[in-house]
């Protein structure tokens, strides 16, 4: 054995000397390049991928997972935030059935089927009071999840308690419904008034009024009424006033939000409102046709004329009688002249207008709209651009002109009236919740396998290369071994020596050599094994 490691190591000697310079360096980048290949692939595909099991859960509830798991000898890792868990990719849909039916996730609400299972004459009327009320949010919470658009729903319900007294009136019940929404679903009127009667109609005793429904980001999805006589008094015009702000505080809030990030801008609103109700009523009178003195329904024209002498009516009236009117007159005589009268009656067509006009129960007489907006680089104030700031300004100026009344406008507005109603303020926000990162699936990326393969290949046609010449330098020594067998074998031929039983072997060997080189080695390979 130790012969035999000599001359394995000799024979890597003389391999390693009789090769080139670049053949060296062929040899070891090659060997180099299968080591760091190895390595690669051994860490990639040895490497266990982790991706969610649960997302979004209770910290409480990732806890009793998290031990239900260690338990069973799961690996896992929580997720920053600690309401994700993340396990093997492999066992996900195993853990999913494993754990759902040993009652994981376990969130705590309480439905119906809750009576079925725990029914027993030990429960107080308090505590069955606690466990319907949990009961009905839970079961209306899972109604609100079918709607299209709600990923989740948390459902607050308030409900009054019963008088034993009968004569007492029946109090309403509340409730405050959050829902979360999918980005950018936007509610239509049908489906916010089908939401509010489903609500209604789920719980005893709950008006639509005492409803109030929201969803994540802060929006409140409002039950439109068609009550007119908003505005007759105090606490109706406080509710307008307030229902304009908020439209107005949504509208710039969703534009804004859209611009720059829901979450880095906050709007505020204020009105000015005149309340002030105007009945009146208008009699006009307009002409028939703009280009015409209107039109004539009847003309009358008279026209007396005289000329010449002689006696005509006239003269002194006479001042003795002063009940005539001057009436009578003094005939008078010898009267020369000339005498005209024309008289013209004309009646003409008009427009006769009677306008009953009710003025509206409000205008807004002044919009303040006040914006804080975080710049995208918390860090540096001045990372928000003028241009952007400028058209916030621009957008608000809009929405402020075309909202006030023009009779409250005046007539040489200039650009600093509106820039006066707007605010615009650039801050950090502080105590904001930075969401949880999700976890991102680890892929690996197609040059990789590209690169792989192509080492494969070279590492192929190296192994291959090695192996042959390995073969032709063993084939050329066995050839050079086995020519020298034959010149040591070889005995000139004598005729008069006794052929004995050693002569006869030698002929045999001799012959074999000749006609069967390849079986005379292998026995010569056999022999010198066995010595």
């Amino acid at each position: 054995m130790k012969e035999r490691m000599t001359k394995i190591g000799t024979d890597a000697k003389q391999f390693w000397s009789s090769r080139t310079k670049r053949q060296k360096t062929t040899y070891i980048g090659s060997a180099v390049a299968v080591v760091i290949f190895a390595a690669f692939l051994t860490y990639f595909l040895s490497r266990t991928e982790f991706v969610p099991l649960y997302s979004d859960v209770s910290r409480a509830e990732i806890g009793r997972i998290k031990e239900e798991l260690d338990a069973q000898g799961v690996p896992s890792q929580i997720a920053p935030g600690g309401t994700s868990i993340l396990v093997p990719k492999e066992r996900v849909d195993d853990l999913l059935v494993t754990l759902a039916a040993e009652g994981y996730p376990n969130t705590g609400t309480i439905d119906y089927s809750f009576f079925s299972q725990n029914a027993g004459f030990g429960t107080t009327d308090n505590e069955f009071d606690v466990i319907k009320l949990g009961a009905m949010q839970t079961e209306l919470a899972n109604l609100i999840k079918g709607i299209q658009g709600v990923k989740d729903a948390n459902v607050m319900l308030t409900l009054p308690t019963q008088s034993v007294f009968l004569n007492e009136s029946v109090q309403s019940a509340s409730a405050a419904i959050i829902l979360n929404t999918e980005p950018g679903h936007q509610f239509t009127e049908p489906q916010i008034t089908a939401l509010y009667n489903l609500v209604s109609k789920s719980v005893p005793n709950l008006s639509t009024d005492d409803i109030v429904i929201m969803n994540q980001y802060s929006e409140y999805f409002d039950l439109k009424t068609s009550d007119q006589s908003i505005g007759t008094n105090v606490v109706s015009q406080m509710e307008l006033k307030k229902t304009i702000e908020r439209d107005l505080q949504r509208k710039v809030q969703m534009m804004l939000g859209t611009m720059v990030g829901q979450d880095k801008v906050i709007v505020s609103v204020t009105t000015d409102i005149d309340f002030k109700q105007e009945n009146r009523q208008e009699n006009l009178v307009d002409r028939v046709d703009e280009d015409l003195d209107s039109l004539a329904i009847s003309v009358q024209r008279i026209t007396e004329s005289f000329s010449g002498n002689g006696a005509v009516a006239g003269g002194v009236p006479e001042a003795q009688d002063p009940t005539d009117n001057r009436t009578n007159f003094v005939e008078g005589n010898n009267a020369n002249g000339e005498y005209e009268r024309v008289e013209e009656t004309v009646n003409n067509e008009v427009n006769r207008i009677r306008k009953d006009i009710v003025e509206s129960p409000y205008k807004i007489r002044d919009i303040g709209i006040q914006v804080m907006v975080e710049p995208p680089n918390v860090n540096d104030i001045a990372s928000l651009t003028p241009g952007v700031e400028e058209d916030i300004r621009t957008i608000l100026e809009t929405i402020i002109s075309t909202s006030i009344d023009k009779s409250y406008v005046p007539a040489d507005v200039t650009d600093d009236y509106w820039q006066n109603k707007i605010a615009i303020s650039t801050q950090t926000f502080n105590g904001k919740m930075t969401p949880a990162p999700q976890t991102a699936e680890a892929v690996i990326p197609w040059w990789v396998y590209a690169i792989g393969a192509a080492l494969l290949v070279v590492i192929g046609i190296l192994i291959v290369a090695y192996f042959r010449k390995r073969r032709q330098e063993r084939e050329a020594e066995e050839a050079m071994i086995l020519e020298e067998q034959r010149e040591a074998l070889h005995v000139e031929d004598i005729n008069l020596e006794q052929e004995t039983e050693a002569t006869l072997r030698k002929k045999q060997l001799e012959k074999m050599a000749k006609d069967k080189p390849e079986e005379f080695a292998k026995l010569l390979r056999t022999w010198i094994a066995e010595d």
